[in-house]
């Protein structure tokens, strides 16, 4: 069984919100579970944030949007593989 998931860091959330959920809409079809984790609530909110995905479908699609994920300023994504 493989599994691949993409991590990456936003560091500029609220700048790159509405590009970086355009991004994910397009591929939406790849995402199975989608996790979106930034530190801070309420008046502590901060504008980091690790959003983690797990992905279905060809890895070549995977690639893709993880490269079209990098291309955001402030944005750092990796695809991950993990086989048992």
């Amino acid at each position: 069984m493989t599994v691949r998931v993409c991590l990456f860091l936003i560091d500029k959330r609220k700048k790159n919100a509405v590009t970086v959920q355009k991004i994910l809409t397009e591929w939406g079809c790849l995402i199975k579970t989608r996790l979106g984790i930034h530190p801070g609530t309420l008046e502590d909110c901060t504008d980091t944030g690790l959003i983690f995905l797990e992905l279905v479908g060809e890895k070549e699609k995977h690639e893709e949007l993880v490269r079209k994920l990098n291309l955001l300023d402030g944005v750092e994504a990796k695809l991950i593989e993990l086989s048992v």
